[in-house]
């Protein structure tokens, strides 16, 4: 008689799939930016997951991977400080999430509407978007990153990357169902499709790729030139980790920031940034596309997560399936970031409108407006520029001009009161 639990293993099984695939697009997509190897991504990525599920006692049902947000900072600080020393900054970004579970554990939300207001937030989510824009466009018109070499002749590029983009638009507005929460990956195969069509699809280390191969993990140096450039960037992804955490709460219809916590939460969104870093890959960030397929089909059980995360495991060790991975053009790439960069913008501008900050109050002026200009411009002031000095200026700024601090986090700053209590 078959085992009733064994049918129920193969559903979870293909669930954890089904949200790995939902995630994947953009899990492999911020690397592929950065010059990461997508294998280690992907590994750290199910790492992460497992760790966070294990802090937090696998009563949340979220996926961890690569985070947008860093996407700006790990350019430039790789141009600057070598990829080594990078992936320390973006390790002691994983220890200020550890310290900000701490200080929640003890204190409560309420510090947090203090010190990070939407007022300082959203300009700040507003800058890492914006200031990514010329990365988008570069590599939409066939050129690198950061504009220095041409990679695609710019009409073929520009042809595929619009096409690429209008197909990522046409799924994420049109598309019906799960094929809603993939738009990257119609964008993706669409765009692969005219590149190879166009013969700049170069298919050669596919070939010379081992099926089994161990991911290209890489080991930190720590320099606090490089930690004091990452820690201001790790602001934003964790109040975005806030957010995200109240968001699959209202999903499922339970109150994480109680049980388990939002100690626990921030403390397992931390450990798995810091291991991600301390192996090579990119920091991870709660997703909510995952959290969108989860509203979708309906299924609570974060086992379904863990799955996921031994799948992108295994997957990391398929060294055809990374090989593969890398051979997608610049164009097609560029493309879809047209995309994604200017909604993390759009983004940055939502925490604004929805928090309700008003403008006609000289110090929220004031707040956004430097913060955009010092963000988007690069001012650097000693070893601190673009997006983390930006974040530092915001935050100094909110707290010596004097004028209203209202406009806080909705629903995260009630729950101070309860929650200081539960603690």
């Amino acid at each position: 008689m078959q085992d009733p639990t064994q049918g129920a293993v193969w559903r979870q099984a293909l669930a954890g799939s089904q949200m790995l695939l939902v995630a994947f697009g953009a899990l492999v997509l911020m690397p592929l930016i950065t010059g990461l190897d997508p294998n280690v991504a992907l590994f750290t990525a199910g790492l992460g997951t497992l760790m966070f599920h294990i802090v937090t006692g696998g009563q949340v049902p979220v996926f961890l991977a690569s985070s947008f947000a860093f996407i700006a900072p790990v350019i430039a600080a790789k141009a600057k400080f070598g990829l080594e020393e990078t992936l320390g900054g973006l390790a002691a970004a994983g220890v200020l999430y550890m310290v900000l579970s701490g200080a929640v554990r003890l204190k409560g939300t309420g510090f947090i509407n203090r010190l990070l207001p939407p007022v300082v937030i959203g300009p700040v989510i507003m800058v890492i978007g914006l200031s990514l824009a010329p990365v988008a466009v570069h590599m939409a018109s066939g050129r690198a990153g950061d504009g220095s070499a041409e990679l695609v002749p710019y009409t073929t590029a520009i042809v595929i990357a619009m096409i690429s983009l209008l197909v990522t638009i046409f799924a994420a507005v049109w598309a019906k169902g799960l094929f809603r929460l993939v738009p990257i990956m119609f964008g993706i195969g669409v765009g692969y499709a005219l590149s190879a069509f166009a013969g700049i699809v170069d298919t050669s280390a596919i070939a010379e790729a081992a099926w089994f191969s161990v991911p290209n993990f890489v080991a930190p140096a720590f320099s606090w030139s490089a930690i004091l450039f990452m820690l201001p960037v790790a602001i934003a992804p964790a109040i975005e980790h806030i957010g995200d955490v109240l968001a699959i709460g209202n999903v499922t219809g339970n109150n994480y920031i109680k049980k388990p916590g939002l100690h626990r939460t921030l403390l397992g969104d931390g450990i798995a940034t810091s291991t991600a870093a301390l192996l090579g890959g990119p920091p991870n960030t709660t997703y909510s596309e995952v959290t969108g397929a989860v509203m979708l089909t309906r299924n609570f059980d974060p086992k379904v997560m863990i799955w996921a995360a031994v799948i992108a495991i295994v997957l990391a060790f398929v060294g055809k399936f990374g090989a593969a991975l890398q051979t997608i053009p610049v164009p097609v790439i560029g493309g879809i970031l047209c995309l994604l960069f200017g909604s993390i913008a759009v983004v940055g501008l939502n925490t604004l409108i929805r928090h309700q900050v008003d403008f006609s109050e000289r110090r929220n002026l004031v707040i956004a407006g430097v913060t955009l200009v010092f963000g988007i411009g690069g001012m650097a002031i000693g070893q601190i520029e673009g997006i983390a000095l930006c974040g530092l200026v915001a935050i100094g700024l909110n707290l010596i001009l004097p004028g209203s601090k209202t406009a806080a986090w909705g629903e995260a700053a009630t729950e101070e009161e309860s929650l200081d209590k539960s603690f």
